[in-house]
């Protein structure tokens, strides 16, 4: 919401501008004040809405224009003042006034305000009033209303200036068609999800138990027995269908915000709209939609316990039928209070587990969800707040995990999801591999990989869930992606898939390696086609002799077409979750720089006390002219040469 308002007065010569605004702040009449008064800024502490306001004066003179026209640009709410014993100065607001604001290009706000109502004793007539202003506001959208007042009593002085600025904070235009007396259909539309996302067990009524948990979310105070009694009985005598179970229908929610609009309580319905993210153009704000949240170098994104339990629930709310899985019907239900489906681009639900009939299980539910949450946490922010997750700040629904560095450190993993690059040419079995992870049938056409694809399952180690994402990249997308996996250190584990069957298949995926120096990545190689012929490598080694000078594990010969797959996705975890075994060359290879030299300093040291040691026991057995033969001569031959190759 807007932290500050700018109120300009305008209005023809004597109807009394600059006194209404002497009389605001001095709280009583002043009889002689200046042409133009200064500008007045209000603190936030002493207004209803905590805002700073500016009251801006102006003059009507022709020497005044320039100075008129730059004000009424800087203006978020105009004040048009006329005088009710001048007629003519309210009949020049629809002739000059309001075509002159739009003839500058300006669109803000416009609040009528009649002064000198003490001249027919104070009384404010409501229907003559209305008789006047409202062909006004049908020809003028940008007129908000109208308020009487007289500076010299003073009287309705300070409502003058508490409808401009609840005109800038809490505007009709967005919300309401003042011609038709209807909501505008981009609020019908943001209350509807409202709506939706409060009904928490989805059976299209708030009863008493979501419309006190709407009340607490939005006004910190939930409603008395009595007064919810008295919203639903005023709803059932006008309108219909409003009241169904005794519990608030969509038809009711849309009728009682109608009802807030016409008695002039806008606060309320924007109140509503803000509290669930929406902005003055009623579209959900960047920064509900993501919240800071800051990702060191080295660490990915989980779901927290909390994330998983609130995907968990929306799974089981949307599960109509109870069948423990999700229908596409299901599914567009679930996303309505969104976009869309988040993954629709991505051949959702091939990448992951569904049931006989396509359906998305629960663990394929929650599994999409590791991999969104790994490879786009933003995105997962944003539909938190789609899917209406109760908890502020919405981020405890994600965790960051430790960096790779210290895991390996420390010699134990602690992230639950892990990423592999899977690699090899074309035709060697990747995306076969990546189907029957995800647990799709063998596809006998060979489909060339056009675009990157990622699938996701659960793996269980040692009766620990751990998920697992695999991501093919196709020849396109394939060198760019491994040349910046170099300096992100993004992917926990490097697989190389080589058609066992095809001689020149290996040295493809050798070339690759050196091309793009990945051996910082934990490695495994896969053999695949193991049912047909094996095929000697058109390579200077064969694969086996080529992991184990790496020291790595020979590859794993895996046959998807027969269902051979020797439990290959264990091996990829269970090298994610112990990365120093599989590092290409050793785990020497993974130590940092500074560990190296650490490691290096600690045995200097222990080399220099031996030689210490050694050199004391020299000058007490040989120099005394104690003999050993030539056993001397080599020890400190032997001394000196370790030294040296250290």
């Amino acid at each position: 919401m807007r932290r500050d308002v700018r109120i300009l007065l305008v209005g023809d010569e004597g109807v009394g501008k600059s006194t209404i605004v002497t009389s605001l702040i001095k709280e009583s009449f002043v009889s002689h004040v200046q042409h133009i008064v200064p500008e007045v800024t209000i603190p936030p502490e002493v207004t209803p809405e905590n805002v700073t306001t500016y009251i801006v004066d102006s003059g009507a003179s022709p020497q005044d224009k320039q100075h008129l026209e730059s004000e009424i640009r800087k203006a978020h709410v105009i004040c048009v003042v006329y005088s009710i014993d001048n007629p003519n100065s309210f009949d020049r607001i629809p002739t000059y006034w309001l075509p002159y604001f739009r003839q500058l290009g300006v669109n803000v706000p416009v609040i009528l305000v009649g002064n000198k109502i003490d001249l027919r004793g104070g009384e404010v007539t409501n229907e003559a009033l209305e008789d006047e202003i409202i062909p006004i506001m049908n020809e003028f959208k940008e007129v908000e209303t109208c308020v009487e007042c007289s500076a010299k009593m003073p009287l309705n002085v300070s409502e003058v200036f508490y409808f401009a600025q609840k005109a800038v904070l809490h505007p009709t235009a967005p919300l309401y068609d003042s011609r038709d007396h209807v909501l505008k259909p981009a609020c019908v539309k943001a209350l509807k999800r409202i709506f939706k996302l409060c009904d928490t067990n989805k059976d299209g009524i708030l009863d008493d138990s979501e419309l006190n948990e709407f009340q607490r979310k939005c006004f910190d105070a939930p409603l008395q027995l009595q007064e919810l009694e008295g919203i639903k009985e005023m709803v059932r005598e006008h309108a219909e269908g409003g009241v169904r179970d005794d519990g608030l229908t969509e038809a009711g929610f849309l009728y009682l915000h109608t009802i807030f609009i016409q008695k002039g309580r806008l606060e309320t319905t924007w109140t509503v709209l803000r509290k669930f993210g929406y902005a003055e153009d009623l579209r959900l704000t960047e920064a509900f939609l993501s919240p800071r949240f800051d990702v060191p170098y080295d660490c990915s994104v989980e779901l927290s316990p909390l994330g998983y339990h609130f995907f968990t629930d929306v799974f089981e709310t949307f599960d109509k039928d109870q069948d423990g899985a999700l229908k596409s019907a299901e599914l567009d239900d679930l996303f309505s209070t969104s976009p869309g489906n988040p993954w629709a681009s991505q051949k959702f639900p091939d990448t992951t587990l569904v049931d006989d009939t396509g359906a998305v299980t629960l663990q394929g539910w929650l599994a999409q969800w590791s991999m969104t949450t790994l490879l786009e946490h933003k995105t997962t922010l944003e539909y938190l707040a789609y899917l209406g997750y109760p908890d502020e700040p919405r981020t405890s629904a994600l965790q960051v995990t430790r960096p790779r560095k210290v895991d390996r450190r420390k010699g134990k993993v602690t992230r639950n999801v892990f990423l592999c690059y899977v690699c090899g040419a074309a035709g060697s079995g990747k995306t076969s591999l990546l189907r029957a992870f995800a647990g799709k049938p063998f596809n006998d056409v060979y489909e060339p990989t056009s675009k990157p694809i990622s699938v996701v399952n659960s793996v269980d180690i040692d009766g620990s869930e751990k998920y697992l994402v695999l991501e093919e990249f196709g020849a396109r997308y394939e060198a760019e992606t491994l040349r910046n996996s170099k300096k992100t250190d993004l992917p926990d584990v490097i697989v190389y898939v080589y058609d066992s069957s095809d001689t020149n298949s290996f040295s493809y995926i050798s070339n690759l390696r050196q091309q793009y120096s990945l051996d910082h990545i934990p490695t495994l190689f896969v053999a695949t086609k193991s049912d047909l012929d094996l095929a000697l490598q058109r390579h200077e080694v064969q694969p086996d002799v080529y992991c184990r000078r790496l020291g790595l594990q020979v590859p794993v010969a895996v046959s998807v077409k027969t269902g051979q797959t020797a439990d290959v996705f264990h091996v990829i975890c269970g090298v994610a979750m112990n990365p120093l075994s599989s590092i290409p060359g050793g785990a020497e290879r993974a130590l940092s720089a500074s560990a190296r030299l650490r490691m290096y300093i600690r045995w200097t040291a222990m080399i220099g006390g031996v030689s210490a040691g050694l050199f004391m026991l020299y000058r007490t057995l040989i120099r005394p002219g104690v003999a050993f033969g030539g056993w001397s001569g080599t020890l400190v031959g032997w001394l000196a040469g370790g030294r040296r190759e250290l």
